[in-house]
């Protein structure tokens, strides 16, 4: 009896001990051009220093009344974090395969090295606005890579 109550005394310590893991995440973010001739910028994005979103946020009273005019805009801007330069999708000669090719292997030298310092790829999240034609000449490809890791 007092060997099955160790057992699960023991059992018990294991399922506490899982419980009490915390989740952080982490968001890196690609931005590719589509500007026609390379003009564009491209480059993955990420965050070097933590901020909290709960001193950006305010809650509205009465559904009119906000304090968002006491929280500023610069103040929610990060100051370091890490470019990694990509390449444009375009060149003068129009999609460039090559430049693509090569932005998904920077992109994947960037997760298998975040992987590798344990973060575990949770969720990815992509967005286009695209060339309108003619006149236009803007656009951009933006992907969001949001990492997990069990701590």
């Amino acid at each position: 009896m007092k060997k099955l109550l160790f057992i699960a005394f023991i059992a018990l310590a294991f399922v506490f001990e899982s419980n009490a893991q915390s989740v952080q995440y982490k968001v890196i973010t690609s931005v590719e051009s589509i500007v026609p001739m390379g003009l564009g910028r491209s480059r993955i994005v990420e965050e070097k220093s933590g901020i909290d979103a709960e001193n950006f946020t305010t809650e509205r009273t009465d559904g009119k009344k906000s304090k968002q005019k006491d929280v500023k805009r610069s103040d929610a801007k990060v100051s370091l974090f890490a470019e990694t330069k990509l390449l444009n999708f375009y060149s003068i000669a129009g999609i460039n395969f090559q430049n693509i090719a090569s932005n998904d292997a920077l992109i994947s030298s960037k997760i298998n090295t975040l992987v590798a310092d344990g973060w575990e790829l949770a969720f990815v999240t992509s967005a286009v606005e695209s060339d309108s034609g003619k006149g236009d000449g803007k656009g951009i490809f933006i992907t969001r890579y949001i990492f997990k890791k069990v701590n």
